[in-house]
């Protein structure tokens, strides 16, 4: 080997030594001529001969010539660049994946390496085992074959954590035999490297493989200064760049999409960067995650919770709060503990219902009658939250027995528990249940409470009581109504009845209530006692998943467990709110790995083998034709018309190949059928209408009589669009719009049976040629195309009914809203039934939103690319899509077939038999 270059049969290099030889031979002359006068000589004068000959080879063809023997002489001895270099091993092999959630990035080429060593190991003989260190075996290490290793590589992927004591003590089970390890770092630093780099050492020979690609994730979204502030990590941090933050969620009909997007800049050196988000409260409220677009792992992806999800609370005192003062007012404290976590509304009851807030607090209001009564019930009933505080008003007030705004029975007067008229000292609170909302929060001593309103003693009392006094009188009581709740603290508000309100114990209590959201990261003392049920999970690609039927988590482990099988990231329900669980902490940092000096550290990707023998003897035989040349018209014999002819044929040789080549595309696309998408420029979108195509393609080959071919990009500017029966063409906001030529050629298309299906990708969410940017990209990109008159698709539309009976054509999304060519004017029902007479042909366009090739795309397993929806309800979906594009395919292919009169006698029979 030569740096990167090898031979094959490197002894033939030994002939280059007589390359100097034969340019001696070459440069030698016949002897000079003994020179004698001939009179006669002068007859020959003023002839010219049509043929002449050099004395001596020109030195730049003496060169052109040598160089093409030392071509052939390299050429021979098989020139390889980028050789696979082809180490010994010695031994079983272990290869160690970090498989985290920093892996994920690039999981395809760490897994086509490993399949390179594993195949080496099986030509070598060698045993081999592979462990993912983020989730490694529970018993000892073990050696297989390498191809039965390789047989369960498919079913190895990463995780949304990072290796831990787990992996650490998988070591200490690796036994002492010895073997060679290969390490796929993910690249990121972390205190287990130090013990296992010595585990793998004492083992033998180690090779680390590591991708220098910069990794990027995102710290919680948190609050500051009424804006949503992220922060951006990298590693490592090298050179200027930005990235584009997407904050996600459903939009008002429930189809998830990119609410607002912010880009965060990156300096030279910088490996933290900070972005702030100005959102409206509804938009706010709407987000479920922010992630980095083009990152695909689970660090790129911050969930929210309730802690980002500010509640709307309106607040409404019996009381005229301007009379008091400010420490007397029923509704100050709670003021001061809501207004950082809380919107607060204020105003009349009538007002605060309109706006629809999520809970209401009535401060020493008795009752509530009439009309607002009825209003404030039914709000109740369709979930909102009603929290009552007693004061005198309500404890002088006669509330009726069965009062429905009211979770318990009240005695008429209240209670007084100190002072000389009182019932005895300042009381307590005792111990929260179990059972209780409020279970683990730590009582202060401080805590006392002088007065009270009382309930009366009720068979459900036990049951509606949440926390009480240590004398077991109730202090807070709960009842469920319809979907909501009223709940009634049997204390005042302010600080008049008992210390509650000066407390930090109240605002928890608003917090586990879901009144306020906390404002800070959790800790195990506030969530001691709780149990979670995880409701969505992060997977280590960044894709929130259903999670199914996991079992709860106890609240000190949510709040310092380490992440892992046991408790992956994602989103935790409570009894009252929800905390999100995200792969990095406020605090986390990333940093490059620093490995020992001595270490062997390669890249994943691994430069391919290159023959390089046909280049050079095709270039050693393109120096021979010019040597050819050269000699020719050196002697007088290269002429006008061969010198066309040779120029000529020099030029046609790359014509006649670029000619070749279409020749070969359109029989490729004549001979089979080939679906074929419009090529956008944008590299993504063009990947998922490719992805998406071959999905349909499979779901074609596996369910029809349809067997389609690979499918093609089209270029509209260069290619010929006769070949294909339909095109898929996605739209996007920055495509290109196509020159004149390319739209005669489309309109030529449509007018020959060609049909387009035009994707927008929005969702369709502002309706058909709504003011989305896709929209507005679609109106200019079809404004120049002859099409025809266009309707919404009828439900008795040949489409709904051409392999599948459909009514509804989802994709990513699930709109309805699909535009068709518009029946003629005369078209009727057949013997009563729904079959349309649609010009003897195919619709020629159809426009829809719903990004159907994101929903079709499979990966080279056939296992879908793309999430759709949610659960059993999200598979159903794809499975709908991939029926519809079953449909559009047969419905090209066979026209209007399905509308054929002729055989609805046929058909009608044989439902009839």
């Amino acid at each position: 080997m030569l740096a990167n270059l090898a031979f094959t049969t490197p002894l033939l290099l030994a002939a280059l030594i007589a390359l100097p030889i034969l340019w001696w031979l070459l440069r030698a002359v016949p002897p000079a001529p003994i020179r004698r006068r001939f009179p006669g000589i002068a007859l020959l004068l003023g002839l010219n001969d049509d043929e002449t000959q050099t004395d001596t080879t020109p030195w730049w063809l003496l060169l052109l010539r040598i160089l093409a023997v030392a071509a052939f002489i390299i050429g021979f001895a098989g020139p390889v660049l980028n050789p696979e270099e082809n180490r010994p091993g010695f031994g079983p092999l272990l290869i160690a994946m970090d498989g985290s959630w920093a892996s994920a990035r690039d999981w395809p080429a760490r897994t086509a390496r490993v399949e390179e060593l594993l195949a080496e190991a099986a030509r070598e003989g060698r045993p081999a085992a592979l462990v993912n260190l983020s989730e490694p075996p529970a018993g000892d290490l073990t050696f297989q074959t390498a191809d039965t290793v390789a047989a369960s590589l498919p079913g190895v992927s990463p995780r949304a954590w990072e290796p831990g004591q787990a992996a650490l003590d998988w070591t200490e089970r690796m036994g002492s035999d010895g073997f060679e390890t290969v390490w796929f770092s993910d690249g990121i630093e972390r205190g287990s490297r130090a013990e296992l780099l010595a585990a793998f050492e004492a083992q033998g020979n180690l090779t680390v493989i590591e991708t220098p690609r910069p990794v990027f994730a995102l710290t919680p979204a948190r609050f500051e200064d009424g804006r949503i502030a992220l922060d951006v990590l990298r590693s490592p941090a090298s050179g200027a760049r930005e990235v584009t933050i997407s904050a996600m969620g459903p939009d008002p009909n429930g189809v998830e999409q990119e609410l607002a997007t912010a880009t965060a800049s990156f300096g030279l050196t910088d490996a933290r960067a900070e972005i702030m988000l100005d959102l409206p409260t509804e938009l706010r409220n709407r987000v479920n995650r922010f992630e980095v677009q083009g990152s695909r792992s689970a660090g790129a992806v911050t969930l929210t919770d309730d802690a980002l999800k500010r509640r709307e609370v309106g607040l409404l005192s019996g009381r005229n709060d301007q009379e008091a003062q400010d420490l007397l007012s029923p509704l100050y404290y709670l003021n001061k503990a809501l207004v950082p976590t809380a919107d607060l509304i204020e105003g009349s009851l009538e007002d605060m219902l309109l706006a629809s807030p999520d809970v209401l607090i009535l401060a020493d209001i008795a009752t509530v009658s009439g009309t607002d009564r009825d209003a404030l019930l039914d709000w109740i009933d369709e979930g909102g939250m009603l929290v009552r505080f007693a004061g005198p008003r309500t404890a002088a007030a006669d509330i009726e027995s069965n009062d429905p705004l009211m979770p318990v029975r009240l005695r008429a007067g209240g209670r007084s528990v100190g002072g000389a008229m009182s019932w005895g000292e300042p009381k307590s609170l005792r111990a929260f249940t179990r059972d209780s909302p409020f279970f683990g929060l730590e009582i202060p001593d401080d805590v006392q409470v002088t007065s009270q309103v009382v309930a009366q003693p009720d068979p459900e009392l036990a049951e509606r009581t949440v926390a009480s006094l240590a004398d077991g009188t109730p202090l807070v009581t709960r009842q469920d109504v319809g979907a909501g709740q009223i709940i009634l603290f049997h204390v005042t508000a302010n600080a008049e009845w008992s210390t509650l309100p000066l407390s930090g114990l109240f605002v928890q209590m608003l917090e586990r209530l879901a009144i306020s959201t906390r404002p800070a990261e959790i800790s195990a003392e506030d969530l001691a006692g709780t149990t979670w049920v995880p409701e969505d999970i992060l997977d280590a690609f960044g894709t929130v998943r259903d999670a199914g039927n996991l079992a709860g988590i106890a609240g000190e482990d949510l709040a310092e467990g380490p992440l892992g099988p046991d408790l992956p990231p994602g989103l935790y329900a409570g009894e009252d709110r929800r905390i999100a669980l995200n792969v990095l902490g406020p605090d986390s940092e990333l940093a490059p790995t620093v490995w020992p000096a001595g270490t062997r550290v390669e890249g994943i990707t691994v430069a391919q083998e290159t023959p390089l023998m046909g280049a050079l003897l095709t270039f050693a035989l393109a120096l021979l034709f010019i040597d050819i040349l050269a000699s020719l018209a050196l002697s007088g014999k290269l002429r006008g018309a061969a010198t066309t002819a040779v120029v000529l044929a020099a030029f046609a040789l790359p014509q006649a190949a670029d000619a070749q080549q279409e020749d070969a595309r359109a029989i490729e696309a004549t001979s089979e059928v080939v679906l074929a998408y419009v090529q956008t420029g944008d590299r993504q979108v063009d990947q998922v209408s490719d992805q998406g195509l071959r999905g349909l393609s499979l779901s074609l080959f596996r369910r029809t009589s349809v067997e389609p071919a690979d499918p093609i990009a089209v270029d509209l500017e260069s290619d010929e669009l006769s070949f294909y029966p339909m095109l898929y063409w996605p739209v996007t906001e920055t495509q290109p719009t196509p020159s004149p030529a390319a739209y005669a050629k489309l309109n030529r298309y449509l007018r020959t049976g060609g049909m387009i299906l035009f994707d927008t990708r929005d969702g369709n969410i502002g309706g058909f040629g709504s003011s989305t940017p896709q929209g507005r990209k679609l109106q200019a990109l079809a404004a120049p195309l002859d099409i025809p008159a266009l309707e919404p698709i009828p439900q008795d539309h040949v489409l709904t009914r051409t392999f599948y009976l459909l009514q509804d054509f989802p994709g990513r999304f699930t709109s309805r809203d699909i535009w068709v060519e518009a029946a003629p004017a005369d078209a009727e029902e057949i013997d009563g039934l729904p079959f349309r007479d649609l010009n003897d042909g195919v619709t020629p366009v159809l426009i829809g939103g719903n990004d159907w090739a994101a929903a079709w795309a499979r990966d080279e397993r056939g296992n879908p690319r793309y999430p759709v929806g949610r659960g059993f309800g999200g598979e159903r979906q794809r499975e709908m899509a991939i029926r519809f594009g079953v449909n559009v395919v047969m419905h090209v292919l066979t026209g209007n077939y399905k509308s054929d009169q002729v055989h609805v006698p046929a058909l009608l029979e044989r439902l009839g038999n």
